[in-house]
């Protein structure tokens, strides 16, 4: 993983597959505006698709990845992939551009970069064992607090 920096910018993560570098930029809509016409398009494509248990998480200013998590289960690998290419076409239709996707070979998990949205789409077991939300409801610490 490489990170990049100009004088008075934020770093942006970059991650590295083989040798080409990708970064999916934030939306070139400025602001919250942005991020949630984006989250808006992606809570709708995801009910459409029959998602379960679906859960936002803001992450704006937590993270450098975007403004929002989503997390969603479907019900069997077939409908992970369902439930990933269905949201690709609506963001795509909706004007959000090709969305940077991982894991779409195996159907257990699915990751979709949208630049303001990350979208992780489980089949239920892979979820629960790996837990993110969990991780990301991690109440913030103080500095003073960590010894």
């Amino acid at each position: 993983m490489l990170c990049h920096s100009e004088k008075g910018k934020a770093l942006t993560t970059v991650h590295a597959k083989g040798k080409t570098l990708a970064v999916v930029p934030k939306s070139p809509e400025r602001g919250a505006d942005a991020a949630a016409r984006a989250l808006h398009a992606v809570l709708t494509s995801l009910e459409d698709s029959k998602a379960e248990d679906i859960v936002t998480i803001d992450i704006a200013g937590k993270s450098a990845l975007g403004d929002f998590m989503v997390v969603v289960s479907g019900r069997s690998s077939r409908h992970v992939l369902a439930i990933s290419d269905h949201l690709l076409t609506d963001l795509k239709d909706e004007g959000f551009g090709s969305a940077r996707v991982e894991g779409q070979e195996g159907g257990d998990w699915i990751l979709i970069d949208t630049g303001d949205i990350i979208v992780h789409v489980f089949r239920p077991e892979i979820r629960e064992f790996y837990n993110i939300e969990k991780m990301w409801a991690a109440p913030d610490m103080d500095e003073e607090t960590v010894h």
